[in-house]
């Protein structure tokens, strides 16, 4: 947390800020909890000022207890009726009425007003506050392989109980019991199931259909349990109770090669459009992709994000990987029509001399019973 302050105070030393207030409200805004270890949840405001304890007002009143209990190198308070006054009031004490204030988070528009209203000169450090989050410490990626293998047991869960009959609702039920009891939250699970004879949606979904589980489907899935707010990230495909469809051991068999060549490329010093041109399997296989190939993760839906060179939502940035940088590499490999998909990846982390999986998962295409 000393780090993470000091990082803080060279970015607003850098933009010549002297407070700095981060905003999240209703489970979103991850710079409350790295400043203060309080995760979000109806609305909280972070006051940093360099040689001050942090101020954390929250929202909901009967949340101040166990805000207190958890941010115990902050001041809590509740926030009050008129959050922004509550800030700005708070501000006033610091001497920060007038004063050049670095803002991160959802800040809305009213919120804003209310400090350009009351004289505040706002400096936006979103962008530089998301460069803070790119490489973790040490202390970060122990937590994170906590969340890690709280995720693998998910989707061996899913793996191993699973059945026909079952439907996505179910399938949730199904992992979350996998890593609840353990301390664990959800971060996403995202599910799609479809008959492999006929198929119908080639990327998972991110509310659950009441469909039934059937032999010969192929079932994907995009699992994330969190500890704290240190996700894991796990992508596979599942043929269920019978053999993979010859489409979709292709789609897969490409999904393997395009995940083996971005890592035999991802190291400190490469570069996105390395990467991306690795993906290019994909497009000789003669597929394409829907998702995002590969995306920086843990802090937030971090950059890079990349797609597979026939399929780019933006051109290429100039962006080189470091050490320490935690990364998403996930090619959904789907047919040209968009009709069959699978999935397949996971989090890896980013050393000198090349990545390794913060994962113990099985790969490939596997099976259900």
């Amino acid at each position: 947390m000393r780090r993470r302050h000091e990082a803080l105070a060279a970015v607003m030393a850098e933009h010549d800020v002297d407070h700095v207030v981060a905003y999240g409200a209703n489970r979103t805004g991850s710079a409350v909890g790295w400043l203060t270890g309080w995760p979000v949840t109806r609305e909280a405001v972070v006051i940093v000022t360099p040689g001050h304890r942090d101020a954390l007002l929250v929202g909901f009143y009967n949340h101040v207890p166990n805000a207190q209990r958890i941010a115990t190198e902050a001041d809590v308070r509740w926030i009050g009726s008129a959050p922004m006054s509550a800030a700005f009031d708070e501000l006033r004490r610091r001497g920060g009425a007038s004063a050049r204030v670095g803002v991160i988070g959802p800040l809305g528009f009213r919120a804003h007003a209310r400090l350009v209203d009351a004289g505040v000169q706002v400096v936006d450090l979103e962008a530089a506050y998301t460069r803070l989050r790119l490489c973790k410490s040490a202390e970060e990626l122990d937590w994170l392989r906590v969340g890690c293998e709280l995720t693998d047991a998910a989707v061996s869960a899913l793996r191993e109980r699973a059945r026909p009959g079952m439907d996505e609702r179910e399938l949730g039920d199904l992992v979350e019991r996998a890593y609840v009891a353990r301390g664990g939250t959800t971060h996403i699970h995202y599910f799609a199931a479809t008959p492999m004879a006929a198929p119908e949606v080639s990327v998972p979904a991110q509310w659950p259909s009441t469909r039934n589980l059937a032999a010969g489907d192929a079932l994907t899935c995009e699992i994330s349990a969190a500890f704290w707010e240190y996700p894991g990230q796990a992508l596979r495909t599942f043929a269920v109770a019978a053999e993979p469809a010859p489409l979709f051991a292709a789609l897969h068999d490409a999904a393997d090669a395009a995940f083996d060549a971005i890592l035999g490329h991802l190291r400190a010093g490469a570069t996105a459009q390395e990467v991306v041109d690795a993906a290019g399997v994909i497009e000789d296989a003669g597929f394409t992709t829907r998702d995002d190939l590969l995306h920086g993760f843990v802090g937030g839906y971090l950059p890079p994000v990349l797609g597979s060179p026939g399929r780019v939502l933006q051109p290429v940035p100039e962006f080189a990987f470091e050490a320490g940088m935690t990364v998403v590499v996930q090619p959904n490999v789907v047919s040209r029509d968009e009709r069959a998909g699978v999935q397949t990846g996971e989090l890896v982390l980013i050393g000198d001399d090349g990545a390794q999986s913060l994962h113990r998962l099985p790969r490939g295409l596997l099976r259900i019973s």
